[in-house]
């Protein structure tokens, strides 16, 4: 006959065996939303590119902005050559301005000794006699530095009948536009004889005293205002050439009216 031996002690709890947590925490899935993980692979995946694209983005505008600096370097030198081409037209038309005013002033400096000669001829008195008239050449106040009057001055010699006569053709000279007043003055003034003509000196045995006569020396500087602003004076004197020429260069503007 078969016996039964069936152990209970086994189906107890304490003889139950445990299951291996590890085995089953390494079996296990984990569970719930998966979303987290697939956004952090897309990073992964996504960042290079997505870095290589903005490199390359990067590098052709680099090669854009270098292209367009060069073509602002060459702009730049193309407009510093017509800046100096500029500087050097304004350089020259300012050196023909400055040439065209010195030669303007010297022009506007003109004194016509016909105009002067003819001023004269109407201030002199009819006692008295002009022998010699001499330009005076301008004079430095110090070495080096320019006349006060460029015009210079004017010298005139002659005889007079008596000192009141002297004095009448100064004070007549002070008043002509074409010298300064005040810079007008007698030089000198002796009684000498007057010059005998040789007619008389010629008569034999005849011996006649001439009569006393004033011999005098007037200086006085020339007027220094310009030409232009005499040009009324100039006309009554009859110098039309002069007058002409100052009322053209008036008209274009190289003398101020």
């Amino acid at each position: 006959m078969y016996s039964l031996d069936v152990n209970f002690l086994k189906d107890r709890p304490a003889y139950q065996t445990k299951p291996d947590k590890k085995r089953g925490m390494a079996l296990s899935l984990p569970g719930g939303n998966l979303t987290p993980v697939y956004i952090g692979a897309a990073l992964g995946v996504g960042l290079p590119g997505l870095f290589g694209v903005a490199w390359w983005l990067l590098q052709g505008k680099i090669v854009e902005l270098e292209g367009t600096i060069a073509q602002l370097d060459q702009e730049s030198k193309r407009l510093d050559t017509q800046i100096g081409n500029l500087n050097q037209i304004k350089a020259q038309t300012s050196a023909i301005k400055g040439e065209t005013q010195a030669l303007v002033t010297v022009f506007d400096q003109i004194r016509p000794w016909s105009a002067m000669l003819q001023d004269l001829r109407d201030r002199i008195p009819a006692a008295v006699q002009i022998e010699n008239i001499k330009q005076i050449p301008p004079v430095a106040v110090a070495e080096g530095q320019p006349p006060n009057n460029p015009a210079g001055g004017l010298e005139i010699t002659g005889l007079a009948r008596s000192f009141n006569d002297v004095n009448d053709f100064l004070l007549s000279l002070q008043q002509s536009q074409f010298l300064k007043s005040s810079e007008s003055r007698i030089i000198t003034a002796t009684l000498v004889d007057a010059p005998v003509t040789s007619s008389v000196a010629a008569i034999p045995g005849v011996i006649i005293k001439p009569p006393q006569v004033v011999k005098y020396t007037i200086q006085s500087s020339m007027n220094d205002v310009p030409a232009s602003e005499l040009i009324r004076e100039l006309e009554k004197k009859g110098t039309v050439g002069l007058v002409a020429r100052i009322r053209t260069m008036q008209q274009t503007g190289v003398i101020s009216k």
